[in-house]
């Protein structure tokens, strides 16, 4: 029989995405709108708030050795470009099931900036799906059947528009979905700061 130790291989793959992150304070004003939307409708499978995020890139499962190969370059690029200025405005939903807030701001910058990550992933020889970039910070999923909730928050949420703030960071983040039933976890693998001109920058 083996030993337990060695059952416990680690994942030859990590799912893998390029994202910028609010700061805190931008978070917890969109935190405050949504509170009476966390009593009334729990069943809604609310994201985590630190783990709110805005997809640059989703690359998906990659195998993990391949990963350390987007650092250099992705650091080269976070170092060369300024923060847009960015602010969470409004919401909305994907498929009656997919709750999310929007971005407003600097969205030309933003789009260019994402345009220049995914270049630069498919410049180190990684392939992905490429799907339109739509910017937007996902809050919950809804369960099957249940889209009035999705519809009731997002009237709640129609209003809302958030102080604005620089997107001071690109993440490199890992997660670990698709791996289990249970709840989804991200993890930065890296992160760099943008605009401060020095690549090696951590």
């Amino acid at each position: 029989m083996k030993s337990a130790v060695h059952d416990q291989t680690p994942p030859a793959t990590v799912r893998v995405f390029i994202a910028l992150a609010p700061p805190d304070h931008a978070k917890e004003e969109l935190a405050r709108e949504l509170r009476p939307a966390y009593g009334t409708h729990p069943r809604m499978r609310w994201n985590r708030i630190e783990d709110w995020h805005i997809t640059l890139a989703f690359l998906g499962e990659l195998p993990v050795g391949t990963v350390p190969l987007l650092r250099p370059p992705l650091a080269v690029l976070a170092a060369a470009r300024r923060p847009p200025s960015l602010a969470l405005r409004g919401s909305g939903h994907f498929d009656d099931r997919v709750l999310w807030s929007g971005i407003d701001g600097d969205l030309g910058e933003l789009h260019a900036l994402a345009a220049d990550v995914r270049t630069t992933v498919k410049d180190c020889g990684i392939t992905f799906a490429e799907r339109p970039f739509r910017p937007h910070l996902t809050l919950a999923r809804a369960r099957r059947g249940d889209h009035t909730s999705v519809d009731e928050i997002a009237l709640l949420l129609a209003g809302f528009t958030g102080r604005p703030w620089p997107a001071g960071r690109l993440h490199l983040v890992g997660s670990n979905a698709g791996r289990s039933s249970g709840p989804i976890h991200y993890r930065d693998i890296e992160s760099w700061p943008l605009g401060d001109g020095n690549p090696a920058g951590s």
